[in-house]
């Protein structure tokens, strides 16, 4: 009895190692159709932005799973990879936020914005500074993720319709990379490693469940919570006053 539940737990262990940590390149996802994309206008939502792929996708909730809904170029960002530290700074966030009713700027002077709701949690224990930090239009950017007019359009539509259609908070995470075990490999000599280690788990719980990953800060640290939890860190400070911004 003992051998057959050793090679029982021999079977299984490679493919739960493997589900935790990507370890090969995840290759983009294909797009619903067009067609299905227009039905899915109120549907919950959920973005991920990778700025080395100068990429934001944008899923919706089908069912109990997250698809991909459409996938939108990067116009512009700036500061290079690693986190947001001070106003000032030009760098573009990176970490776990969430966007609420009102953090959307349909009147930009940007065309449209989106407050990313930079400083979170996470960002005001580290003592991280800065304000307005945006997804918007008009394709330039001093610390924001810029989109083409006609790309934030569609972004905008869909995360406007899904939180007056009753969602809550629409999570935002944003990556250096796609966080593979070869892309954290690639970077290992970086000095934001051991922070980008953090942002992993939620990569990797994403890829593996096609759950909006649930993350909470205990002690200055990002922590992954059980598939299903909510994420605890609410936003304020920057995600308010929103008629201040551009």
């Amino acid at each position: 009895m003992g051998k057959i539940a050793l090679l029982f737990a021999m079977f299984f262990l490679p493919a739960v190692v493997f589900a935790s940590v990507p370890t090969t390149p995840v290759l983009p996802l294909a797009p619903v159709s067009k067609e299905l994309k227009k039905q899915l206008i109120g549907t919950p939502v959920y973005i991920q932005i990778f700025k080395e792929e100068r990429t934001l996708e944008l899923y919706g909730k089908i069912g109990n799973d997250y698809r991909l809904i459409d996938s939108y170029r990067i116009c512009n960002f700036s500061g290079g990879l690693g986190p947001k530290r001070r106003q000032g700074d030009f760098k573009s966030p990176e970490g776990f936020y969430s966007v609420g009713l009102s953090q959307l700027k349909p009147d930009s002077r940007f065309y449209r914005a989106i407050n990313v709701g930079f400083p979170n949690a996470y960002d005001r224990q580290q003592g991280y500074e800065g304000k307005y930090l945006m997804i918007h239009g008009s394709c330039v950017s001093i610390g924001c993720y810029a989109m083409t007019d006609t790309n934030i359009q569609d972004i905008y539509r869909f995360v406007e319709a899904a939180l007056r259609n009753g969602q809550p908070r629409i999570e935002l995470s944003i990556y250096p990379f796609r966080m593979t075990e070869s892309n954290m490999q690639r970077h290992r000599n970086s000095v934001y490693y051991s922070f980008w280690q953090q942002l992993q788990p939620g990569y990797a719980q994403f890829v593996q469940t096609h759950q909006p990953p649930s993350v909470s800060v205990s002690d200055g640290h990002y922590v992954l919570n059980s598939p299903g939890s909510l994420l605890s860190a609410p936003a304020t400070g920057s995600t308010l006053a929103l008629t201040q911004a551009k």
